[in-house]
């Protein structure tokens, strides 16, 4: 029998790094799961036994994967995943799912991308503190947030210094100094009718190279990164207020209900009113 365990993290908004779910399991042979799609960054990391990650390629084909225990692997936002446990051998892993600022540029110094999703340890001490990391987050239950993205932060740190395939990275500090702008302006003016132009001017950058520069220091778009960060907030009036839709949508800028629930489920999966049915605090 399957055991384990899962976590959703409350919905407090953490703009460099945020968590969104967490947990352990125990797999049986040939435990399955996909094909499927997430909205953020999630990372497995093998603590014993095997299994076999399948990767759908945009243009095409199959990408796979034979994964050991010691590894991890990291599935990207929008990707068509499958994966399942060995028959002779099933895996015991621990996940996390997150997203924010700095996990692009995580990603990029642990050398870690679309095209060579697999870690692999070289450092064995480093990696045997990523797995006690991992295992802390995935097993733990009612811990603060601020508790929870601090070991987060340590997994990342882990991550990148024991991974096999470590690279330098050079920043740009202005790229970073208009990141922290374009961010700032969106968490000061999100409840507003703001777009793209308006945050590219607030940068005094044409709207054009300020989307190249967000989207390499991100990952996503200046409009994608707006979307999730008033959804974030939109979540945490439906979970914490008796707000009714259309007065939360106005809240976070959308004065049209329809936009604000079609927003709302391209970023949740579900409907606000669905998700507060799920989530609100009695």
């Amino acid at each position: 029998m399957a055991r384990g365990t899962f976590s959703v993290f409350p919905n407090e908004r953490f703009v460099d790094l945020g968590l969104y779910q967490y947990g352990w399991e125990q797999c049986e042979p040939m435990h399955s799961y996909g094909p499927h799609v997430r909205n953020h960054f999630l990372f497995h990391y093998v603590v014993s036994g095997a299994g076999t990650l399948e990767v759908t390629r945009p243009a095409g084909g199959v990408d796979i994967y034979q994964i050991r225990s010691g590894d991890g692997f990291m599935i990207f936002p929008r990707q068509v995943t499958t994966y399942y446990a060995d028959e002779l051998h099933p895996w015991e892993y621990a996940w996390v799912e997150f997203d924010g600022l700095r996990v692009k540029e995580s990603l990029e110094l642990a050398g870690i991308s679309h095209d060579s999703p697999i870690y692999h340890p070289n450092a064995r001490d480093i990696a045997a503190e990523l797995k006690r990391e991992i295992l802390y987050i995935g097993q733990s239950h009612n811990l603060t947030p601020l508790h929870l993205i601090g070991h987060l932060y340590l997994m990342l740190d882990f991550l990148t210094r024991s991974s096999s395939s470590r690279k330098l990275l050079q920043t740009g500090r202005m790229q970073d100094f208009y990141v922290r702008e374009a961010t700032s302006f969106i968490e000061q003016n999100f409840q507003n009718d703001i777009s793209v132009e308006d945050i590219a001017s607030f940068c005094n950058l044409n709207r054009s190279y300020f989307g190249k520069i967000f989207r390499d220091a991100v990952g996503k778009s200046p409009q994608d990164f707006l979307i999730s960060y008033r959804m974030t907030k939109a979540s945490e009036l439906l979970k914490l207020t008796e707000l009714n839709i259309k007065d939360i949508g106005n809240a976070v800028g959308y004065p049209n209900q329809l936009h604000f629930s079609r927003a709302f489920k391209s970023v949740y999966g579900v409907s606000p009113r669905e998700w507060r049915s799920g989530h609100k605090v009695r």
